[in-house]
């Protein structure tokens, strides 16, 4: 595996799964896999899962981690043939070039400005770091996906499967700011590839790009999308079609234990932060059935399955 933007950049999801369950189930082998290597962690947006997670990840495979916090004091020019007579200090192909010289791999989170939908879909920033540098990079979240946190959130449903083939829901949910449609993205991707039944429910006017979503169920009902659901993963994403509109009124979605009795005793899931009794009822977190602490830590393997792959 050369880079890791997007689930499809895997070319064996299962064997992708194997080796982040093996890291679960034996987190300190392979740490000295990275020996003398560097991850170079880059931040344009704020990180607490991701940041650590993949931090922890490197250094259990014997990396050496440095961390950059890109938001204050360092401009790049992403433009080709840009006359950079501005406020941009450096181009991203000559800052790509270096870091490209002192790190292995690179990792970057940037992510999308929900003011113009083409240009955050082109996934600007992540590809042009791809495009110039010269070691695998890393997404830590972009514009468009979060393919870390969808084999994280794979792993935890194979963590917990039924003995059937199980029925998984993704359920929108109301939030006060308008949020990236990216993890919303990469889970449907991710799923897509693991043998289950799912089911895509949201308000309409909150669909996905359909080239993402293709021929998963979509239902405008959540109730009738929880029923018999074996997990039940929320989160809130604002709209594709009218982009980046959100709709913080929609108090009906928020997920309450009521709603779960209708799922087969349906495990609940949350990437984090989650806002409590917006998005989803303390007693829904706090069940028994709450498996979000458990999609949290396997961040950690995700990471480390990813990152193996890409220092072979």
């Amino acid at each position: 595996m050369k880079q890791y933007l997007t689930v499809a950049d895997a070319p064996n999801w299962s064997y992708l799964l194997d080796r982040a369950d093996f890291y679960r189930r034996n987190p300190h082998a392979d740490a000295a896999l990275g020996k003398h290597k560097t991850l170079l962690q880059l931040f344009y947006n704020p990180s607490l899962r991701t940041r650590l997670s993949t931090q922890i990840a490197g250094q259990r495979l014997g990396m050496d981690v440095i961390t950059m916090d890109l938001t204050q004091g360092w401009s790049l020019e992403f433009e080709d043939r840009a006359i950079m007579d501005g406020n941009k200090a450096e181009h991203i192909r000559e800052a790509a070039g270096v870091m490209s010289r002192f790190a292995d791999i690179i990792g970057l989170r940037s992510f999308a400005s929900l003011q113009d939908r083409e240009a955050d879909y082109s996934d600007f920033v992540i590809n042009q770091f791809a495009r110039h540098t010269q070691v695998p990079v890393l997404n830590l979240e972009s514009a468009t996906g979060h393919p870390l946190q969808a084999l994280a959130d794979a792993l935890t449903i194979r963590q917990h499967q039924p003995d059937h083939r199980p029925k998984v829901v993704l359920s929108w949910a109301p939030h006060p700011r308008a949020l990236p449609q990216a993890v919303a993205n990469s889970f449907i991707q991710g799923m897509q590839r693991m043998d289950v039944d799912l089911v895509v429910t949201h308000p309409e006017g909150f669909d996905l790009n359909p080239d993402i979503v293709g021929n998963v169920e979509v239902e405008y009902d959540q109730n009738r999308a929880l029923e018999q659901a074996d997990f039940v993963y929320v989160k809130n994403w604002s709209s594709y079609q009218d982009y980046g509109a959100t709709a913080p009124q929609l108090k009906s979605w928020t997920l309450t234990q009521e709603k779960m009795e209708q799922t087969n005793q349906g495990r609940f899931m949350h990437c984090l932060p989650v806002r409590r009794n917006v998005v989803v009822a303390d007693e829904v977190i706090d069940s028994a059935n709450s498996i979000v602490l458990d999609q949290a830590e396997n961040r950690i393997y995700a990471a480390q399955a990813v990152l193996a792959e890409l220092l072979m």
